[in-house]
């Protein structure tokens, strides 16, 4: 569920950032950033079964870079939504699935 800040939701998770049309927004220790289209992004976390709250999200991203540069994968530090446009985009929900996840949003 949103948090509230002076006032202003604050998305929890990757839904509710797609359904206010915010970014997601990926900083890796290295202080790389992605920013991630968060209708693809929820999608693809709904296809999978995984939760896509932002907390269990991290355990679900990795830097590339990094990971090529160490061997291991290297979670990132901070996901929060943004305001900017999306650089990577992923496959879309078809518009029925993305109407029933919204009406079971609302209800």
């Amino acid at each position: 569920m949103a948090r509230y800040d002076d006032d202003l939701k604050l998305a929890t998770c990757i839904f509710e950032a797609a359904a206010w049309h915010y970014s997601v927004r990926v900083v890796c220790r290295c202080r790389r950033e992605g920013l991630f289209d968060a209708h693809g992004l929820w999608w693809k976390f709904q296809r999978k079964g995984w939760s896509d709250d932002f907390r269990e999200a991290k355990r679900r991203i990795y830097c590339r870079t990094c990971s090529q540069r160490t061997g291991r994968k290297v979670r990132p530090i901070t996901i929060e939504t943004s305001n900017k446009p999306a650089k990577i985009r992923l496959p879309l929900p078809d518009e029925r699935e993305w109407k029933r996840a919204v009406s079971r949003f609302r209800g």
